[in-house]
């Protein structure tokens, strides 16, 4: 049997690393991230983007599969500011 986590992005890189990798070393064959604009009781705390989020897990993971559990279209415009 393959399990599967999510890891929900709202700690910093410092602390996040921690979690991806443990959850690797926990035996987990997948871990997704969720992509929001805001969550619940979160709402209030930092809320980290998926993508770079899912960058940084591959640095620090060698096997599991990373992806995104929900994908939002985020309304935002290509030209920076």
């Amino acid at each position: 049997m393959r399990l599967s986590t999510v890891i929900l992005p709202i700690h910093r890189w410092v602390e996040g690393q921690k979690t991806w990798r443990r959850a690797e070393d926990l035996g987990f064959h997948a871990a997704y991230t969720y992509d929001h604009l805001s969550w619940r009781s979160f709402r209030d705390g930092p809320w980290f983007g998926a993508i770079p989020t899912l960058t940084a897990a591959a640095t620090v993971t060698r096997s599991m599969r990373l992806g995104t559990l929900v994908t939002s279209v985020k309304p935002c415009s290509p030209i920076a500011a």
